[in-house]
């Protein structure tokens, strides 16, 4: 099977897992309204398929690398699709968060199914472009939630908005099934470092979510804060917000590419840690600038912050080796989900307590953090 098409299969599973967490962003006002939840209850549910996340990645992991990448995937992603459907039934607050942690927890079979697949379909001076490409899965999941879930929810009620993400999620199981061939792994003895005892594999994922730190919360609150702060509309600031999804994908490409053409991974990394560390600096000294100063720092900031999520994925599926980079990925992907779901609640009372300039440079200090744990490691 052509590594593109591995590639292809990878990339869809995830932006079909992806967008349970956008859907629910995205189906927020519906569920308020019908089921009259508090602002409290709808942020438990959308943060509902993280949570899931965090408690399965390093098993979904073992699983990969002990039953290899397509019956972890076809069971995950099948059975996460049918736990988004049987959400159609819920009539408040429990009965949906309930199948919303379980979609989660099913669903993250795809970060070390899919990684591991496309991972061992590419030679090392394509796999930073194969990881980018896998990577834009996630805001182009959240651009195509944006563009076409309103639509299916206005026609047919909440139910089928369930069902729809439901029918993504088995699709995608379906093409892996069909798709995906389990890579034979090197001779026992080849890779001999076991992940949950390799300091860099930890080094590298505690660096990867302190990187992320811009990302949650500029990208994040970029709406909140245009709209709050800045009065612009509701619409418009999200447009700014669909430029910084659009431009992070291309980032997210560029940034692997660039990684083949250097040989390294983590050299770019550090890079993009510092210059978005500055470019979040610069936006809190723009906050009260004129428009026109301040939206492009903003897409600046959030399109970088939005383009290493290959490398660092790259970097550790290739320090831990195939036999073993399952449970590689599902230590990185767990590290980084559990910092990820904190940062956006912290970051909200932080500014209440403070101003939005105080939580920008607070945010700025955390990439910096990230590059200095990352310095001193080979690449």
């Amino acid at each position: 099977m052509s590594r593109w098409v591995v590639l292809a299969a990878g990339t869809f599973a995830q932006t079909a897992y992806s967008a349970i967490w956008f859907g629910v962003a995205v189906m927020a006002p519906f569920l308020r309204d019908r089921f009259d939840l508090s602002l409290g209850q709808t942020g438990v549910l959308l943060s509902a398929s993280l949570a899931g996340s965090v408690l399965s990645l390093v098993p979904w992991g073992y699983a990969t690398d002990l039953l290899g990448e397509r019956l972890v995937l076809v069971a995950g992603m099948g059975s996460a699709g049918l736990a988004l459907t049987a959400a159609a039934a819920g009539h408040g607050f429990w009965t949906l968060l309930a199948p919303l942690v379980l979609a989660g927890l099913l669903g993250a079979s795809v970060q070390s199914a899919s990684g591991r697949a496309v991972m061992a379909a590419f030679p090392a001076h394509q796999r930073g472009l194969a990881l980018g490409i896998r990577q834009t899965a996630i805001p182009l999941s959240g651009f195509l939630t944006a563009v076409t879930l309103p639509h299916v929810v206005h026609a047919g009620g909440i139910g089928w908005g369930w069902v729809t993400l439901g029918i993504v999620c088995v699709a995608s199981a379906l093409v892996g099934g069909v798709v995906l061939r389990d890579v034979p792994p090197p001779p026992e003895g080849a890779e001999d470092t076991a992940p949950l005892r390799d300091p860099r594999l930890w080094r590298i994922s505690f660096a990867s979510a302190l990187v992320i730190a811009p990302q949650m919360c500029v990208v994040g609150f970029t709406v909140l804060l245009l709209h709050d702060h800045r009065g612009l509309g509701e619409g418009k600031a999200a447009a700014v917000l669909a430029v910084v999804q659009l431009l992070g994908m291309a980032g997210r490409i560029g940034s692997g590419r660039w990684s083949d053409l250097v040989g390294s991974r983590l050299a770019p990394l550090r890079t993009i840690a510092l210059v978005d560390a500055a470019l979040v600096a610069v936006c809190a000294a723009a906050l009260d600038a004129p428009l026109a100063a301040l939206i492009p720092l903003l897409v600046l900031a959030g399109a970088a912050s939005m383009s290493w999520n290959a490398l660092a994925f790259a970097a550790v599926v290739e320090n831990a080796g195939h036999r073993r980079s399952g449970v590689a990925i599902g230590v990185q992907q767990t590290v980084l989900n559990g910092f990820g779901a904190v940062y956006p609640g912290l970051f909200g009372v932080f500014v209440g307590l403070t101003t939005w300039t105080w939580g920008f440079l607070a945010v700025a200090v955390l990439p910096v953090l990230g590059h200095r744990v990352l310095r001193g490691l080979a690449s």
